[in-house]
C-alpha cells in the first residue's frame, strides 16, 4: 500500500511520515534521495540520521539519488520472498520525491541526459510505486503554492514537480497534506464529479 505525504518546507511532513512508518511495521528502510552538495546539507543529513536513531525504531538507510524505481522493484521481490519464509517486510520511506526530481533535472540541465530520459525515469518510478506490494510511504513537497520562479529551470522544476505529485497521488492509496504539523488525509475528503 503506497501513501503519499505532501506539504511545504518545514511543514512536518517527514516527521509525520516517520511516525506513520513506525506504527506500520517493526522495521523500516529509509530511501534518502538527497545529494550532499555542501557542508550544511551534510549536517542536515547527519542530524536526520541521528534523530531517526534516537527513536529506537530499527531504520536501515539507503542513499540513492537516481535509482528509486530499480530499488523498489528489487525490494518488492526480495521482501515478498522473505515474507514467504515468515519474515515481515519493512516499511519503505522514500524521502523525498522532489529531491529525486531535482537530481534528474540537474542532469538534464547539465545536458547529461535528454528530455525523453526524464520522462522515462518519471514513468518508471510511477510504475514501481504502483507495483510495490508492501508498505511504502513517499514524501514530496508542495511547490506550486508560492511565487512563480524567476528563472526557466525553477519554472520547469515547479511544473514537473506538480505533474509528478499528481500522478503519484493517483497511484497511492492514501494522500496526506501536512501543514503546520497537522496531517489531513485528502483522498477521503476529495470532491467527486458524481457529487454534483
Amino acid at each position: 500500500m503506497a501513501i503519499l505525504v505532501t506539504g511545504g518546507a518545514r511543514s512536518g511532513k517527514s516527521g509525520f511520515a516517520e511516525q506513520y512508518a513506525m506504527r506500520t511495521a517493526s522495521r523500516g528502510l529509509y530511501l534518502a534521495t538527497c545529494q550532499p552538495y555542501d557542508d550544511e546539507m551534510r549536517e542536515r543529513i547527519t542530524k536526520h540520521r541521528t534523530d531517526r536513531d534516537l527513536t529506537g525504531f530499527s531504520w536501515e538507510t539507503a542513499e540513492d539519488a537516481y535509482d528509486a524505481a530499480d530499488l523498489l522493484n528489487r525490494w518488492g521481490k526480495q521482501f515478498t520472498d522473505e515474507l514467504h519464509s515468515g519474515m515481515e517486510p519493512p516499511v519503505v520511506l522514500l524521502d523525498c520525491l522532489t529531491l529525486w526530481l531535482t537530481n534528474w533535472l540537474m542532469e538534464l540541465e547539465q545536458q547529461l541526459i535528454d528530455e525523453h530520459r526524464l520522462e522515462f525515469e518519471m514513468d518508471k518510478l510511477l510504475e514501481a510505486i504502483a507495483r510495490y506490494p508492501h508498505p511504502l510511504l513517499i514524501v514530496t513537497n508542495e511547490v506550486g503554492d508560492g511565487i512563480v520562479p524567476a528563472y526557466p529551470l525553477g519554472r520547469r522544476f515547479r511544473d514537473e514537480a506538480g505533474r509528478l505529485n499528481q500522478k503519484t497521488a493517483a497511484v497511492c492509496d492514501r494522500v496526506f497534506l501536512v501543514t503546520a504539523g497537522i496531517p489531513i488525509e485528502l483522498k477521503s475528503q476529495a470532491f467527486r464529479w458524481e457529487q454534483l
